[in-house]
């Protein structure tokens, strides 16, 4: 019989970490930070360190800076760049791999990292093709390794309580919707540049609210339309999108349907006083939900800092660095807490218990539809048919639909004034 993992002494859960931009900064840095100092712990886990062991960016830049001011217990990691980056870090001694790189390189790092038997947490979007998706299901079974992604708006407190009324039968049969986030123009102009060109910001951040409602809900995806503006960012009849506005089409079990506009936006105003303004509501058959992470009670202004280090409204819950009563400096919210949950997961899986049911806590963190990979067709259908949708636009073709589970297969594309269908996706969603 193994020792139970109290008996043997604290574990390591090496950790590699490919990009690290703005999202590394404001979720990845404080987890790091914290666990450095205090490990993660579980009476049937023990002691279980996770540090930073190596990171794969294209030029080192921002890992060196980070270094040079990074706790001393942190600045040990290795900093490759180049093309060759993220091989030489899955060569490098890691359990895990995190991916926070522009979306579109996504599953070329997921599926080498898999291959050779590390355990993966993407951002969101996992990936931007059901095809992918499928190689990496199959790929994470094959190596006996988890596969998850990022979706930190689900354990947004607001949206564990909708979902809480949703279970509990409080708030009952959701009819229709609507979603809105919105970024700054810096954004586009500055932090994102570099990859922006041919991208749409549905893709970058509609998708938190395509998983609110599909794990949510419980429906099933029959229908998506989309449509956008250009201009700004880049040419009006150019392939970059400055806004956009999606429309998915769910049913239920007993054959309504319930309809979701979702608003997406990275060219608002730089000094709009929310700086980033996220909003939503469902309409159900008993009920209104309405929720604003702009609106939770904390306004703000300050001389010479608002709203540009400062936000004018402080969205305290996602991310928040504050002096805690005790004196201690810490950094934590739910955009924190979602890596945590997962380094949880994973450590779990390798030290939760003797070596030999290691399967049986593996099949049980990949029952957790809330980021396990094989739970998201639903999410990563709509993205793509969306991105088919705005690529037929921006080639002077709108108004497309793409079906969902049609007789014809599992996407299927509807161009108007053509008879014939197009199958971007055969097998069922």
């Amino acid at each position: 019989m193994t020792q139970s993992p109290n008996t043997v002494g604290p574990r390591e859960l090496r950790v590699g970490m490919v990009g690290m931009g703005m999202i590394f900064d404001e979720t990845y840095r404080p987890f790091f930070e914290r666990v450095a100092s205090q490990p993660l712990y579980a009476p049937e886990l023990g002691i279980c360190s996770a540090p930073l062991n190596a990171v794969a960016t294209r030029t080192g830049q921002r890992a060196a800076a980070y270094r040079a001011k990074a706790p001393k217990n942190l600045q040990g990691f290795q900093n490759f760049f180049g093309v060759d980056a993220v091989d030489q870090l899955i060569d490098s001694p890691v359990d895990v791999v995190c991916i926070a790189t522009p979306d579109d390189r996504h599953f070329a790092a997921a599926k080498l990292a898999i291959n050779a038997g590390k355990h993966v947490l993407i951002e969101k979007p996992s990936v931007l093709r059901l095809q992918e998706l499928d190689e990496l299901n199959a790929l994470a079974q094959e190596h006996g390794v988890l596969a998850k992604v990022v979706y930190h708006k689900l354990l947004d407190p607001d949206h564990k309580k909708l979902r809480t009324f949703i279970v509990d039968g409080v708030l009952q049969h959701v009819n229709n919707g609507y979603c809105s986030l919105l970024e700054p123009k810096s954004i586009a102009g500055s932090q994102f540049a570099e990859w922006i060109v041919g991208r749409n910001p549905g893709t970058y951040v509609a998708v938190h609210y395509i998983k609110l409602i599909d794990f949510t809900f419980g429906l099933k995806l029959k229908r998506v339309t989309c449509t956008g503006q250009r201009g700004i960012v880049g040419p009006a009849d150019g392939p970059t999108w400055d806004s956009t506005q999606l429309r998915l089409i769910y049913a239920h079990d007993d054959g309504r349907e319930a309809a979701f506009d979702i608003h997406t936006s990275w060219v608002t105003p730089d000094n709009f006083p929310g700086y980033v303004e996220q909003e939503v509501q469902f309409r159900f058959d008993n009920g209104v939900w309405n929720g604003h992470s702009r609106k939770r009670g904390v306004e703000c202004t300050v001389e010479g800092a608002t709203p540009y280090k400062i936000k004018n409204t402080i969205n305290n819950h996602y991310n928040a660095s504050v002096l805690e009563p005790w004196g201690e400096r810490s950094q934590r919210g739910y955009g924190v807490e979602v890596i945590e949950r997962f380094m949880r997961e994973a450590a779990t899986v390798e030290f939760g218990g003797p070596l030999e049911e290691r399967s049986v806590r593996l099949a049980a963190a990949r029952e957790l539809a809330y980021n396990d990979l094989a739970a998201d067709r639903q999410v990563v259908a709509a993205v793509e048919a969306m991105e088919i949708i705005l690529a037929r636009h921006a080639a002077g073709i709108p108004e497309c639909v793409v079906e969902v589970n049609a007789p014809a297969g599992g996407l299927v594309l509807k161009v108007p004034g053509e008879s014939r269908d197009e199958v971007i996706y055969a097998p069922a969603v």
